[in-house]
């Protein structure tokens, strides 16, 4: 199940890739907002992460304006490798790479037929591994 989360800049790319996701069908969990108000993206990032971190979703896919503070939020959990891109290329080798666990966009800086490419780009990609296990094995604090 992939676990969701925008702010209210995010909210409408949000929706737009729900609607991409059924249409796949692809299961997903919405943490918010569900709204475009404004609002705090931490109250949204934070119950998105522990959802990835206890194995109940994965992967993420977060967004807010640049995606900027969905991104650190998401980063100050130790289980979460949130990587901010704008391109397929980015989404790729984040996974191939690092490994990332959330893609978050930019949802103020890129068009939603962009945006579903790189979803697309992210959800399809695996893991490499070999000398890049060693290096996502020191991203966490121990």
């Amino acid at each position: 199940m992939i676990a969701l989360c925008s702010d209210h800049a995010g909210y409408e790319l949000k929706s737009i890739i729900e609607g991409y996701l059924e249409a796949k069908g692809r299961d997903f969990e919405d943490f918010g907002t569900f709204g475009a108000e404004s609002c705090d993206y931490p109250d949204f990032a934070h119950p998105c992460a522990l959802a990835i971190e206890s194995g109940k979703c994965y992967p993420g896919i977060a967004m807010c304006g640049s995606g900027n503070g969905i991104a650190m939020t998401l980063n100050k959990h130790q289980g979460i490798r949130a990587a901010l891109c704008w391109t397929e290329e980015l989404a790729e080798l984040a996974r191939r790479h690092n490994d990332a666990n959330v893609l978050v966009l930019p949802a103020r800086f890129i068009a939603a037929e962009v945006a579903l490419s790189i979803v697309d780009v992210f959800l399809s990609t695996p893991f490499e591994g070999g000398r890049h296990q060693r290096r996502v094995d020191k991203i966490a604090v121990k």
